[in-house]
């Protein structure tokens, strides 16, 4: 999936999808459906995510070894968080997220991640926050893609570490929380949003402090696999 400096027709299809659409989809189930249907908005991100997928397909028929690595990294995802459940925001997801985004690209990234919360959520409980989470999660994993899953060399460990922890932080934290005001507030104000960020800040820095451990242990073994899988079977590739 790396290769090429442009961006592919498919990634800026994937890039509209995810910065215009997929928001304005979990606004519309938060005002239009009274944020009840959260099942269905769910599922509209995960349809949506598929689509950038459809544009690699349309010329050929999809590979099973390609769908099932994305399934797989999915699913480690998954079990990562089950696995740390007992530790309050100390998980592997996002970590595994950016690895999916380097080694498989941003349209990769955003899938597992939102793969990953949705799937997760049936352990550890679905909700109006779901939608929330998948954006947040598959977001990271675009940008991850977009940054480092073009370049020749993989990046190092520190560089995804930073990228890491400032992504969770920054990104995860900042858009979940703005996310749990809408959900839970009867209305929106300053004072209120500035009160949600200072409780969950704690919460955040733990999360961005998980995401730099997993991706110093993780990083380097699951990409140096990553890449002798993607150059024995030759996955998704298109510059178009």
């Amino acid at each position: 999936m790396p290769g090429g400096s442009a961006l592919s027709r498919r990634t800026i299809w994937a890039a509209a999808l995810i910065l215009v659409v997929i928001p304005a989809t979990i606004l519309a189930g938060i005002f239009l459906l009274d944020d009840r249907r959260y099942y269905f908005i769910s599922l509209l991100i995960i349809l949506y995510t598929l689509i950038p997928f459809a544009l690699v397909f349309e010329r050929r028929k999809p590979q099973a070894r390609e769908l099932i690595t994305i399934a797989v990294l999915a699913s480690i995802a998954v079990a990562g968080r089950a696995a740390f459940f007992m530790l309050p925001q100390f998980k592997p997801v996002t970590a595994i997220v950016i690895i999916a985004g380097v080694s498989l690209g941003a349209e990769a990234g955003f899938l597992v991640g939102a793969l990953a919360g949705f799937v997760s959520n049936f352990f550890f409980g679905q909700g109006p926050w779901t939608p929330w989470q998948m954006f947040c999660f598959g977001l990271i994993g675009f940008l991850a893609g977009l940054l480092f899953g073009r370049r020749e060399k993989l990046p190092s460990r520190m560089v995804l570490c930073v990228f890491g922890g400032l992504a969770t932080l920054v990104i995860y934290g900042g858009i979940i929380n703005v996310g749990s005001l809408m959900i839970f507030s009867p209305r929106f104000t300053w004072e209120a949003l500035a009160a949600v960020y200072m409780t969950g800040f704690w919460f955040d820095l733990v999360h961005a402090s998980a995401t730099v451990i997993f991706l110093l242990v993780l990083a380097r073994p699951m990409l140096e696999k990553l890449e002798r899988i993607k150059t024995k079977y030759g996955l998704i590739q298109d510059k178009s």
